[in-house]
């Protein structure tokens, strides 16, 4: 496939999508009293359930050190708590406070979510067919990216 301006320019529209999400998370966590990358890093937490600081250090990509300061962070707002694991009392597990975590969050999303619903409902099935399959490839190609870099 032969690479066009208008390739470039949608490549282009895409950057600027991540540069504006980055800002507006950023935002969002000013609010809420984290930073934006903290409040995403909350959802890992929700979405992944409990799980280890090393667990959380490989899925953000943090160093342990980070992770320990992060869980410190919000355990201090009382978003999470550490617990011993009951089957290996070495190990401590970050609980998710997710009543808490969504009483903090949901407020500042929900008019978002409200508004992106609206406006993916403006698109035919064919069409959210293709964002489906642009935001999955596009994962994919992010998630290998991330692998090789890793390395």
């Amino acid at each position: 496939m032969e690479i066009t301006e208008d390739v470039i320019k949608l490549r282009k529209l895409s950057q600027q999508f991540a540069y504006t999400s980055i800002q507006m998370h950023e935002s969002i966590g000013r609010k809420i009293g984290l930073t934006g990358t903290d409040h995403k890093y909350l959802g890992f937490l929700i979405q992944k359930g409990p799980m280890t600081a090393g667990e959380l250090a490989v899925i953000t990509g943090l160093t342990t050190g980070a992770v320990t300061g992060l869980i410190d962070r919000f355990e201090g707002k009382k978003l999470v708590s550490r617990q011993p694991d009951k089957n290996d009392r070495r190990k401590i597990i970050i609980v998710p406070d997710n009543v808490r975590i969504s009483k903090l969050i949901i407020p500042q999303y929900q008019d978002f979510q409200d508004n992106t619903d609206q406006l993916f409902a403006t698109f035919s099935n064919e069409e959210l067919k293709t964002l489906e399959k642009y935001f999955r490839n596009a994962m994919e190609i992010m998630n290998a990216k991330i692998e090789k870099t890793n390395q």
